[in-house]
């Protein structure tokens, strides 16, 4: 009985599902027989984009509009054979001390006189790259890497023409450059004026590997992407899947709507190809920049005058501020529109212009994408007060640009005495420490000689080499001062303001 009622289902099934996929095969072939579109759409977000409801997806009409105003880029720059001088005699010297041979004079009538009498060459070198056409007279944006140090740019438009191009301005800071052809009536890139979201699908347009112009496409996987100035000292970056490769350099990163969300940049990548983590400087930014370029060739910023660092659960909680997002002030520069406006070391940034600090970077972006003489109002807490502050920004300096390695934190030492804080070894900072850890002459405090691995401490982020300068916002001169200042707060959390390499940072470390 259980095997015929089960036979019986099966057949029911089969039945009902034969007659379902009739009514569906009747219903499409009435749809075509009469004429008749259906009217359940079909990927219902992206079809309306590209097209009617309905309709299967394809952005070839965004691609035939968007596509000429994207450029190749090809420059051009030569190496001087003076600079490499230097380094061909070295490699000469090299080779002469592994094959003496090359002193024998019988030998030079075959090999000639060796590296050290031949005539330097200077060396030419070429790079491909992208960029995007953004006024009808000929200005193109395009990343600063591109075309930074060339002799010769040449750009090639859709329709095959070529051009020589010339360099408005560079900004090395964003990596960007603005460069002008002597062209007219070209088809330029509309700029968004929406701020992408992630999930939003975007469109990557460049010349990958110099074969010529590609379309790729992705999503935006995050916004507001930095990875701590490793690519640029100023980074904001849209983060994609699309597929981006050398040679998308300077392209561009659009929209559905066909406008420009973003410059392509920089992959991340360990094979030198894309592998789905690509990144674009955002449109917002680069028109600024842009703007800025085509009008006086160079880029100025606004400057704080201040050090900073991300707030912390364990920083928020010894700051005694509501919550975990904001950026601590480790230093104010004396003289500096910081200082001038009574910003103080150790105050907690949370709001710009009534806008929420997330973290340093930010922060960052924020005060250098205003104008020098600008002024800003700056909501922080100090000593876990609330309290504003406005700040005319000043003009960052130059020399705040160049980039430049942080100074390691010197010798090797085993000394020092266990101090106060449970698994660290300290001891003062003497004329002879001072100077092994390029310190100012006028440096105190006291330099941490050993961190047990399984303290609290090594968790909080303390090192070895680290110069402690205060406890709990007082400053220390010494081991012993030290010592009995942190006993004296034992039971709660431990501040410390730590100079590592020359840069200030805060650590918290709760008492266990």
């Amino acid at each position: 009985m259980t095997v015929l009622k089960a036979r019986f289902e099966i057949r029911r099934w089969v039945a009902v599902t034969a007659v379902t996929i009739a009514l569906i095969g009747g219903g499409l072939i009435a749809s075509v027989v009469g004429g008749k579109r259906s009217t359940v759409p079909i990927f219902v977000a992206t079809a309306q984009a590209a097209g009617e409801p309905g309709q299967f997806v394809s952005f070839a009409p965004i691609v035939k509009k968007s596509a000429p105003s994207v450029v190749n880029i090809s420059s051009t720059k030569v190496i001087k054979a003076a600079s490499n001088l230097q380094q061909r005699n070295r490699r000469g010297q090299q080779q002469q001390q592994q094959n003496p041979f090359l002193d024998d004079p019988f030998f030079r009538q075959f090999f000639g006189e060796g590296p050290f009498n031949t005539v330097p060459r200077d060396r030419r070198e070429s790079a491909l790259g992208s960029g995007v056409i953004v006024s009808p007279d000929g200005y193109i944006l395009t990343n600063n890497h591109v075309v930074e140090g060339a002799t010769s740019v040449k750009v090639t438009l859709s329709d095959r023409r070529e051009f020589t191009a010339k360099t408005i301005g560079t900004d090395p800071q964003s990596d960007l450059a603005v460069i002008k052809i002597d062209a007219s009536n070209l088809t330029a890139l509309p700029l968004s004026g929406v701020k992408p979201e992630v999930g939003d699908i975007c469109l990557a347009i460049g010349n990958p590997f110099g074969v010529g112009q590609t379309v790729t496409m992705g999503i935006v996987g995050a916004t507001g992407r930095n990875l701590g100035g490793s690519i640029e000292a100023f980074e904001d970056f849209i983060q994609t899947d699309a597929s981006i490769n050398p040679g998308n350099s300077g392209g561009a990163l659009i929209s559905t709507r066909g406008e420009l969300i973003g410059i392509n940049t920089a992959i991340l990548s360990g094979s030198g190809g894309n592998q789905g983590i690509g990144f674009a400087i955002p449109v917002a930014m680069a028109r600024n920049i842009m703007d800025q370029l085509i009008k006086s060739g160079k880029v100025t910023r606004g400057y704080l005058g201040a050090y900073l660092q991300d707030v912390d659960p364990n920083l928020a909680k010894a700051f005694k501020i509501p919550n975990n997002s904001g950026v601590v002030i480790t230093k104010v520069d004396p003289k500096t529109p910081a200082d001038k406006a009574g910003v103080k070391e150790g105050d907690v940034v949370t709001q710009v212009n009534g806008d929420t600090v997330v973290d340093t970077q930010s922060l960052r972006n924020r005060i250098a994408s205003m104008s020098p003489g600008s002024d800003v109002k700056l909501h922080l807490y100090r000593n876990g007060a609330p309290s504003d502050v406005t700040v005319t920004l000043g003009e960052r300096p130059a020399e705040l640009d160049a980039r430049s390695s942080r100074q390691g934190r010197g010798g090797d030492r085993d000394s020092g005495q266990a101090s106060g804080l449970e698994g660290v070894s300290v001891e003062d900072v003497t004329a002879d420490v001072a100077r092994q850890l390029n310190l100012g002459r006028d440096a105190t405090g006291v330099v941490v000689t050993d961190v047990e691995e399984s303290s609290v401490a090594a968790d909080a982020g303390l090192q070895r080499g680290d110069v402690i300068e205060q406890v709990n916002r007082q400053p220390v001169k010494n081991a012993a001062e030290f010592d009995k200042m942190v006993r004296a707060g034992k039971g709660g959390t431990t501040l410390l303001l730590v100079n590592r390499g020359g840069v200030r940072n805060y650590v918290a470390i709760e008492s266990k």
